[in-house]
């Protein structure tokens, strides 16, 4: 039985911070369709077109029929615990830091046969729900999960090196004046951060919801203004040691496409606030939040940027707005890059227009800022690296895989 993760004690200012040491990065072109699975918290395996037969290892051909047309697509992720042993010790560095780490072969009901990592809490002969995880290296691994939730599940060893939840860990969330901020601060509290900085620009400055803000239990606000560097980097320099997860909840939407809109002023601001405050963020605290990757139970774990689904496929009412947050979605893609060496993921969360004012005019469905704090945490726990919150996003991101030509044409109408 998974045992309850107990708040871990303030750290040892004079001890070494544990050098984040990545597991074995190396995988085939093919063995990353595993990975984008595991991105999206998907449970995908090649199944061959022509013979049916799921297939692992991934190959490039049907072992059985020779088939070349062997798409990944989602499977049943049940199956059953056949043997299991403890490694003690390991040759590799990665793992030799962590013994001991259980292993079994689990036989999947779709066909094959899995060695994989196994949650605390599974048994020999049991049955078991397969899935496919991030590593600390950016690549797919599979664990075996209980079949049915167990108590402190999430509080697993094995599987918290897998994910970044936020219990015990210390939040920043970027700008608690908007609601988007607000019901980030109360869903991470509710997750157990045990620490939630949220940065208000001009703090003098009064607020609807203040007092709301301030009652929340772990709220400390910090005067953060993402389009001021000189601010970020006084921000960064007291607390980017103690921040485990960064949540960038500024927001600049504004009505409009290209060509109608009268000069620049409103694009600068879009990306001033969107683009150069997120790559401000990243070049205070990601060097701190990548050399603090491996520090023990509240370690730096994950870089939250919440994006509009339109950043993958503008949309021409919000033109300009959906260009600021394409660009956005480039740099976090750079920035993935550049955090993995310290295992610290970027969590992209992909949503439609937000129930908010500024989407006001705008039609349902919409998501409801509460409901986009809410997945953001689960995605957190998933430790997924993409996540599509509400109708919308969610159809987008289907329709792109179909037909993207078609949906260029259909949201320009």
């Amino acid at each position: 039985m998974t045992q309850k993760l107990i708040r871990p004690r303030r750290k040892d200012p004079l001890k070494k911070t544990r050098e984040p040491l990545l597991p074995q990065p190396t995988r085939s072109r093919t063995a990353h369709g595993l990975t984008a699975a595991a991105a999206e918290g998907r449970f995908a395996l090649q199944v061959c077109a022509d013979c049916g037969s799921c297939l692992y290892p991934p190959c490039d051909a049907c072992p059985h029929c020779l088939s070349v047309r062997v798409p990944f697509q989602d499977v049943s992720p049940r199956g059953v615990l056949l043997a299991e042993t403890t490694i003690r010790t390991s040759t590799d560095v990665y793992f030799r830091e962590r013994m001991p780490w259980r292993i079994g072969t689990v036989a999947l009901e779709c066909g094959p046969s899995f060695v994989a990592h196994l949650h605390g809490d599974v048994v020999e002969g049991a049955q078991v729900r397969m899935t496919l995880r991030l590593d600390k290296s950016g690549n797919a691994v599979a664990m075996a999960m209980p079949e049915a939730p167990t108590a402190h599940q999430e509080d697993d060893v094995q599987l918290r090196e897998l994910t970044c939840d936020p219990k015990f860990r210390r939040v920043l969330v970027t700008d608690g004046r908007n609601a988007t901020g607000q019901a980030m601060a109360r869903a991470m509290a509710a997750a157990g951060a045990s620490l939630i900085f949220v940065g208000i620009a001009d703090p003098w400055k009064p607020f609807p919801d203040e007092a709301a803000l301030l009652s929340i239990a772990g709220v400390e606000i910090v005067p953060l203004d993402v389009t001021d560097s000189q601010a970020v980097a006084d921000v960064a320099g007291e607390i980017s040691h103690r921040v485990d997860i960064l949540v960038n909840t500024t927001e600049h939407v504004r009505f409009g496409g290209i060509m109608h809109r009268h000069g620049l002023t409103i694009a600068r601001e879009e990306m001033d606030v969107r683009y150069f405050g997120m790559l401000r963020l990243a070049q205070q605290f990601g060097p701190t939040m990548r050399a603090r990757g491996a520090d023990g139970v509240n370690a730096a774990a994950a870089f939250v940027n919440l994006l509009s689904v339109h950043a993958l496929m503008n949309w021409p009412p919000y033109g300009a707005f959906s260009a600021a947050e394409a660009a956005c979605l480039s740099a976090a893609q750079a920035l993935r890059a550049e955090l993995r060496g310290g295992g610290v993921k970027v969590l992209n969360m992909f949503t439609g227009p937000l129930e908010t004012e500024w989407f006001q005019s705008v039609p349902p469905p919409k998501v409801a800022p509460a409901a986009l704090a809410s997945a953001t945490v689960d995605a957190l726990r998933r430790g997924v690296e993409d996540a599509y919150v509400g109708d919308i996003a969610q159809d987008i991101r289907a329709r792109l895989d179909v037909q993207p030509k078609a949906l260029e044409r259909e949201l320009g109408l």
